[in-house]
């Protein structure tokens, strides 16, 4: 990423994830355990250097493991560890939401879900989707913003986002073309929840924990695409325990105004009269929203209506079909 490794949160195991070999891998494997000559056929026989340096990658972190086979003294067979298993359940939320591209159907482990991936990921770790969730934005108002990364990098990862369809262009009176994020996009929270639980699970010292930034980002793509029943009006608060770069606990979330069933704002602040509310750790926040398990969560007030809201981000986030 241009010098920058930084990766926020859910970034890194959708990183793993975009590389078409690792997916195939991963797929061959989940069938059976298999030979370095028949995983290296069955995965469209890429060169020996190129698969066994991202057989040794994948290894390093437990998603295979090697096996030295009885039979053949040397020899090695691979299979799926734990965390390749549960990799591979993040596989499927993310084929879901790529198989809702707007231009169509795309496929996991293929050239278009490569493009897409890395331009979702590098949205996210810039911090430019976070930004744009909140309002539409143009590239000046961008790069006035986010001082980690020049023009030019805020540049290509603007136009990186539209053309995979992640942003639009919105109709607007400011200098430059503002962009607002696409639906398709709010989904993607979907899968970048499911690789930031993977990673909280398997590869804590490697990767970035989740923060407010994170956090905020999640609510404000997520909380618009709630639909919710007529009847129900209200103010919600949704709050994520957190602890600062010091160790110091605090809270992050937002405050979400709902008339009639429909979202009518959402902003980053805690303060406010609320009728409902949900509190909890980024844990327990992304176990209720996959799993639909809420009684980690401390829930009060209206309890039809923070249920609703609940019950309403998992139907909109993990829309897919579970590995059997």
């Amino acid at each position: 990423m241009e010098g920058d490794t930084r990766v926020r949160a859910g970034g890194y195991a959708l990183s793993l994830l975009s590389v078409p070999l690792n997916v195939h891998v991963l797929q061959a494997l989940a069938e059976e355990s298999r030979s370095l000559t028949d995983l290296r056929r069955v995965v469209g026989s890429p060169p020996q250097t190129t698969m066994r340096g991202h057989l040794r990658a994948l290894s390093d972190i437990g998603v295979i493991k090697r096996r030295r086979q009885s039979q053949f003294p040397g020899a090695l067979d691979f299979e799926l560890g734990g965390p390749g298993r549960d990799l591979l359940r993040v596989a499927d939320i993310l084929q879901g939401w790529l198989a809702a591209a707007p231009d169509g159907p795309i496929t996991l482990g293929g050239v278009g879900a490569k493009g897409a991936v890395k331009a979702l990921v590098e949205g996210w770790s810039s911090t430019m989707v976070r930004a744009l969730a909140a309002r539409p934005l143009s590239l000046t108002d961008l790069n006035r913003l986010i001082s980690e990364h020049n023009y030019p990098s805020l540049e290509r990862r603007l136009g990186a986002l539209r053309l995979a369809g992640l942003i639009e262009a919105a109709p607007g009176k400011t200098r430059g073309t503002p962009y607002t994020v696409t639906d398709w996009l709010r989904r993607a929270v979907g899968p970048l929840a499911g690789g930031a639980r993977w990673e909280r699970a398997y590869v804590v010292e490697e990767t970035a924990p989740i923060g407010r930034i994170d956090i905020e980002a999640s609510f404000l793509l997520a909380v618009p695409l709630l639909s919710l029943p007529p009847e129900l009006s209200g103010a919600c608060r949704l709050a994520v325990e957190i602890r600062s770069n010091g160790g110091e606990p605090g809270l992050a979330g937002v405050f979400v105004e709902i008339e009639e069933g429909r979202v009518r704002s959402c902003v980053c602040r805690l303060q406010g009269e609320a009728t409902a509310w949900a509190s909890g750790t980024p844990k327990s926040w992304m176990r209720a929203v996959d799993e639909g398990g809420i009684d980690q969560l401390e829930i009060g007030g209206d309890w039809d209506l923070a249920m609703a809201v609940l019950g309403g981000m998992n139907r909109a986030l993990f829309r897919v079909t579970q590995r059997t």
